[in-house]
């Protein structure tokens, strides 16, 4: 079994306690070294103390200077990252009339340009590996714009655009990029209290989600997908 320092890294931006903590214990049970990127430090020591081979790197993706020192100090440390998800999201509701438009500015911040400043980032150091995944959490606002959604979906819109054209220019070098659309609730304890007369089976898993992100990831070069969705059996769409 290869040493610890031989791990490959990935790193997760958005470590929150569902789909985020969710990602960054299935990338660890997979033999990775696992970058954690996150506001609350606490919680981010807190699964460092689980996993010992899950690094706790707080930052804010909005802020540019930041997430690229932080991505910097993983790669000086643990080397080149072979998969990068981007979770990390900024969400509002709201119609066109009543929306802030400083959140919407902030969403941008947190969903397309971290997205882009992770790209351009790891890109290089990806393809002078000869490969490396970047895959990207959506949700159906990155396909529709529902009226109270005008603060978001945006957003989600502009990123899932950013992502193909990443894709498209990556692709042939030997770097998989990927959207993957969750139609669906997330089972964290705020859905469970907003929903509280809903069965289980109405809510999708945060592991359900990373066990999808792990496939992406890992799929072979001669069935790339790019934009893939995951929802509940009994999801309507």
């Amino acid at each position: 079994m290869a040493g610890d320092k031989d791990k490959p890294l990935a790193v997760v931006t958005g470590v929150g306690p569902g789909t985020g903590s969710a990602l960054v214990r299935r990338f660890h049970a997979g033999g990775y070294r696992v970058g954690m990127i996150a506001r609350d430090k606490a919680r981010l020591d807190k699964l460092a103390d689980e996993m010992p081979s899950a690094i706790a790197s707080p930052c804010d993706v909005a802020d540019a200077a930041a997430l690229q020192s932080t991505l910097s100090d993983l790669e000086g440390r643990f080397g080149p990252a072979k998969v990068v998800v981007h979770n990390a999201v900024g969400g509002a509701f709201g119609t066109f009339a009543d929306v802030d438009p400083e959140i919407l500015r902030r969403n941008f911040e947190i969903n397309v340009m971290a997205l882009l400043h992770l790209a351009r980032h790891v890109a290089p150091s990806m393809i002078a590996a000869g490969g490396g995944a970047l895959v990207v959490t959506g949700n159906t606002s990155a396909l529709r714009g529902k009226a109270n959604f005008a603060g978001f979906a945006p957003t989600k819109a502009a990123q899932r655009i950013l992502a193909e054209s990443i894709a498209r220019d990556l692709g042939p070098k030997g770097i998989h990029v990927a959207y993957l659309v969750i139609d669906a609730v997330i089972d964290v304890p705020w859905a469970r209290s907003r929903y509280k007369e809903a069965p289980d089976d109405f809510f999708i898993k945060p592991s359900a989600i990373a066990d999808e992100v792990w496939h992406i990831a890992h799929q072979d070069r001669s069935a790339w997908s790019f934009l893939s969705e995951v929802r509940p059996y009994r999801e309507v769409w």
